[in-house]
């Protein structure tokens, strides 16, 4: 996960709410409406454009934006793509204050932001991702309820053995305040019932978790499907049900997030082609499913911004 702003051909930046997933129904940067994305997206990407675009946010869809940005910026020399990962609050606050052109996010600009704030933004549902519970390669749990993970990350549970594992400490580890990613399992898991439970560390980004999980025993964190890895660490089933995308397209997997690129309305332009280059089939028919996403089209259920779920 890179910090720093890159060039164009040095590109390796982040990916990583007003819309609901059932969507397509999006509106673009300055009120445009790009709802017919497949023709007009790709238009847009294809037009000559310049400038510079900038983001900060969530890590959780870093390949996904990568790769995008790799094509758009092919097709318009021009363009500069680059930014960080710092976490959806941190994205969310810097593209309020103009200091990125987009702001990643896996919750809704109204969980983390003032109305009058929200109110200039714009939102842009760009996939869908399923986010579930990692164990080391040593922890012999393959399933969990919703209440066993509630236990865990309570600290009301701190032994293996009491969830049917080995006689064992549980490692927490943790995501930090302002991840997207922990107030999306934390709200699948906790419902609307604070917690301030720190784990035995908290970590910045996906990719931290990856490399934590490698290398420690006995420990437990959670990752969007897109940063699972298998040589690494064991990815669970929570209430019986396995973590695949076809599980969380129609809500029987109960872990999973809207993945949004937030501008402001009055968003330049090489951001606005970029955000519709983002919503065209160049990138939804093909880029979104090789990167472990689901595209929003493919959903049969819906989140608001207070996390209700409902049938299209």
């Amino acid at each position: 996960m890179l910090d720093q702003a890159y060039s164009r051909r040095q590109f390796l930046g982040l990916a990583g709410g007003l819309a609901s997933i059932v969507g397509l129904g999006l509106v673009g940067c300055g009120g445009s409406n790009v709802a017919n994305t497949a023709a007009e997206g790709s238009a847009a990407a294809a037009e000559s454009v310049s400038g510079e675009v900038t983001y900060d946010g969530a890590s959780s869809f870093q390949a996904l934006v990568e790769a995008a940005a790799e094509k758009f910026m092919d097709a318009n020399p021009d363009v500069s793509v680059s930014g960080s990962g710092n976490g959806s609050g941190k994205g969310l606050t810097a593209v309020a204050a103009g200091t990125v052109t987009i702001g990643n996010s896996d919750v809704f600009a109204e969980t983390k932001l003032e109305a009058d704030q929200v109110k200039n933004l714009v939102d842009h549902e760009v996939a869908v991702v399923g986010m579930g519970p990692v164990v080391s390669k040593n922890v012999t749990v393959d399933d969990l309820s919703l209440e066993q993970l509630k236990g865990i990350f309570s600290g009301q549970i701190t032994n293996w053995k009491e969830v049917g594992g080995g006689d064992a400490k549980i490692v927490v580890l943790n995501r930090k305040a302002g991840s997207g990613t922990r107030a999306t399992f934390e709200a699948a898991v906790f419902g609307d019932e604070a917690v301030d439970f720190k784990g035995d560390a908290e970590l910045d980004k996906s990719g931290d978790v990856q490399t934590q999980m490698g290398s420690t025993d006995n420990a437990i964190s959670y990752l969007d499907f897109s940063h699972f890895d298998d040589s690494k660490f064991n990815a669970i089933k929570v209430e019986g049900v396995e973590p695949k995308s076809t599980n969380v397209a129609d809500d029987s997997f109960k872990i999973w997030a809207t993945e949004h690129m937030y501008c402001a309305k009055d968003a330049d332009e090489a951001t606005k082609a970029f955000l519709e280059f983002m919503l065209s089939d160049d990138v939804q028919g093909k880029l979104v499913e090789e990167q472990g996403f689901i595209p929003v089209s493919a959903m049969k259920v819906v989140k608001d911004a207070s996390g209700k779920v409902s049938a299209k």
